[in-house]
């Protein structure tokens, strides 16, 4: 898609976040296009790794997921754009060019996504401990041995998820926060 505009080549292309690192250095692209899963980092992890070597670094984020929290991740940690790899490729493109042209850009659908949950209380540190162990099918009595409190301590976060999540039960949890990207599988 990029070698087929007349403005635009393709400079390297990597298929691991350490890869990607070391390909940056390399070459130094105006615009680098990253997945936002790659097979050993995360797209965001390696975004942050390169733009604290090189501020100025235009990354685009691609992405086959628009879970709210890790849009807003990426663009807190200097994304210029957050695109879905759904996107027609014209829309990419000028993406591309607008960012290029120093702009950042989100699409109309993952702003409105974001939005919607903007003013949402977001879970804490613990409560995401809690919540990838109700993932994995853990009973409260096992969280709280694996994290070293009280059962009773367990049962309060999963009451704060279940009512920051708007969930009407642990499995409900999980599924909003896979979808909204907090956890993953």
């Amino acid at each position: 898609m990029i070698n087929s505009q007349p403005d635009m080549q393709l400079v390297a292309s990597a298929s691991t976040g350490k890869e990607g690192i070391l390909k940056y250095r390399e070459t130094q692209p105006d615009i680098t296009l990253m997945d936002l899963r790659l097979p050993d980092l995360s797209g965001i992890d390696i975004m942050m790794a390169i733009r604290a070597e090189f501020l100025d670094a235009r990354i685009i984020l691609l992405t086959m997921f628009a879970g709210d929290v890790e849009i807003q991740r990426a663009l807190e940690a200097g994304a210029q754009a957050y695109l879905l790899k759904s996107m027609p490729a014209d829309q990419m493109v000028e993406t591309v060019r607008q960012v290029h042209s120093g702009r950042k850009r989100v699409h109309p659908e993952i702003a409105s996504h974001l939005a919607e949950h903007l003013s949402d209380e977001p879970l804490t540190n613990r409560e995401l401990d809690v919540l990838r162990h109700v993932k994995d099918g853990n009973r409260n009595r096992d969280i709280a041995e694996r994290l070293f409190v009280s059962e009773h301590t367990v049962k309060i976060h999963v009451k704060h998820i279940l009512e920051k999540l708007g969930a009407v039960d642990r499995t409900h949890a999980v599924a909003i926060a896979a979808r909204r990207g907090f956890i993953h599988f």
